[in-house]
């Protein structure tokens, strides 16, 4: 394999995988995040309570039906008997005379007036029973409320359209967020590749040098030079795998796992030879596709729609109630009537209430709303500007990524051929091993300048999707 292609190589991710270790892939990578992440879970419920609010809207619409039962207990009071006392005095009084020789009670005092006032007594003593019960059946239609139902379900459902938005956001900040760590990932073994591919040619280089010192072509200044460098390059490799280590366990944090030393990653850095899209930056298109103005403009027509709300305080609410209601009274809580329809209090009424002064509470709470809308319409045009200065960044960022690939391509390619012609005159000794370790270390570091450049052109392109709403 020639050095020139361990370079493209080494833009791969988990090249040798063990048999047994659980691999993952970018995509499942993002998809396992997506699945723990809190985040995503709080914004779901968030999604499910606002859709439950748009249902809860539509309830406002249909008739209320309200049951209601009440069991009184009054202290104090005897058992209330129904009585014939004024009719059977009526009747005594009957066989008696008044001085005129006259009954003092006649026939109508004995069978109208007597039971009359004893019933009407029975009657008022009646609406002192100890135990008073009741059960009501109540139906409330609202029929005008100024628009206040209808206004509400707007709310509930631009709040629920937001709710969805800020689902997909979530999950696009992670998919975000899982790239970056990935890409680091990537960045890091290709290191760790090159500076093992490094540590060999200084091996080699290190044999030759120990080979013409012991024969006496050579000198010892030339072996320490060549082990001084084998060691800083082994502690470059040492310090580079334990930066892998933390990465790979930010990547597992991040996708909600524990630490696992066997897990492994599979994939590639993108190449702009791919001839990978180029991001649409038309601001009329970005504007459609940007979340966080998505969200604004819902917020921005629930803010709307409460200024409606607001304003029907100043409008009546007419509503229709109908009911049915039962009453029981008896000395004894175990004694019950059986219900009868004649004696239900049964009614239908037409309510209209309307506010005339709260203390310009109404008034107040309108100048509120405007206000709030207000705040919302700044922060949309506020970020409409944002998007522009962002995106004019990201371009520019994403060609000055290009350009620096294309320099470290041809950086390489000096010090690879730099270092054939030094290590072949070496080896006739038309080259000094200084030399020679000083054209090595020069591909090595090209090689990772390389890495480094499409790193960044990796992360300028993410960061132009992003910035367009195309990720």
């Amino acid at each position: 394999m020639s050095r020139k292609f361990l370079v493209l190589s080494a833009l791969a991710l988990g090249l040798i995988v063990p048999a047994s270790a659980k691999t993952y892939t970018r995509d499942e990578a993002v998809q396992t995040a997506i699945e723990n992440s809190p985040d995503v879970k709080t914004a779901e419920e968030d999604l499910i309570k606002a859709s439950s609010q748009v249902d809860a809207g539509y309830g406002n619409a249909y008739p209320s039906i309200d049951l209601s039962a009440n069991v009184t207990r009054i202290f104090g009071l005897d058992d209330v008997k129904k009585t014939s006392a004024i009719t059977d005095a009526a009747k005594n009084m009957a066989n008696s005379v008044d001085d005129d020789g006259h009954p003092k009670a006649n026939a109508f005092d004995q069978n109208v007036i007597g039971p009359a006032l004893d019933g009407m007594t029975y009657g008022m003593k009646s609406q002192a029973y100890r135990w008073q019960s009741s059960v009501g059946l109540t139906l409330t239609q609202v029929l005008y409320a100024a628009g206040k139902v209808g206004t509400a379900i707007d709310i509930a459902k631009a709040y629920k359209h937001m709710e969805e938005v800020n689902l997909e956001d979530k999950k696009s900040s992670i998919r975000y967020d899982v790239d970056s760590l990935f890409n680091n990932l990537i960045l890091l073994d290709s290191s760790i590749a090159i500076t093992e591919e490094g540590i060999k040619q200084t091996e080699e280089n290190l044999n030759i040098a120990t080979q013409k010192f012991q024969s006496g072509s050579g000198k010892e200044i030339d072996v320490i030079r060549a082990q001084l460098d084998l060691e800083t390059q082994r502690s470059d490799l040492e310090k580079t795998k334990k930066l892998r280590i933390l990465a790979k366990n930010a990547l597992l944090n991040k996708m909600g796992l524990d630490w696992d030393s066997e897990v492994q990653f599979v994939g590639e850095l993108r190449m702009p030879e791919a001839n990978l899209p180029y991001p649409d930056t038309a601001m009329a298109n970005v504007k459609k596709r940007r979340r966080e103005l998505a969200k604004l403009e819902a917020t921005e027509k629930m803010r709307e729609k409460n200024i409606e709300i607001e304003e029907a305080g100043y409008k009546p609410t007419i509503a229709l109630l109908g009911g049915l209601k039962y009453a029981n009274n008896q000395n004894k809580i175990t004694e019950w009537d059986a219900p009868k329809w004649d004696k239900l209090n049964k009614y239908v009424s037409l309510n209209l209430s309307m506010n005339l002064f709260n203390g310009m509470q109404t008034k107040e709470a309108v100048v509120q709303a405007k206000s709030e809308l207000r705040s919302t319409q700044l922060m949309k045009e506020t970020a409409e500007r944002g998007f522009r200065l962002q995106i004019e960044a990201c371009v520019n960022n994403l060609e000055d990524a290009h350009n620096q690939i294309e320099i470290s391509k041809r950086q390489v390619d000096l010090a690879n051929r730099g270092y054939e012609i030094s290590e072949a005159a070496y080896q006739i000794g038309a080259e000094t091993q200084i030399n020679l370790l000083d054209v090595s270390q020069k591909l090595r570091l090209a090689k990772l300048g390389y890495m480094k450049a499409v790193l960044d052109w990796n992360n300028a392109y993410n960061a132009l999707l992003k910035a367009t709403g195309e990720y």
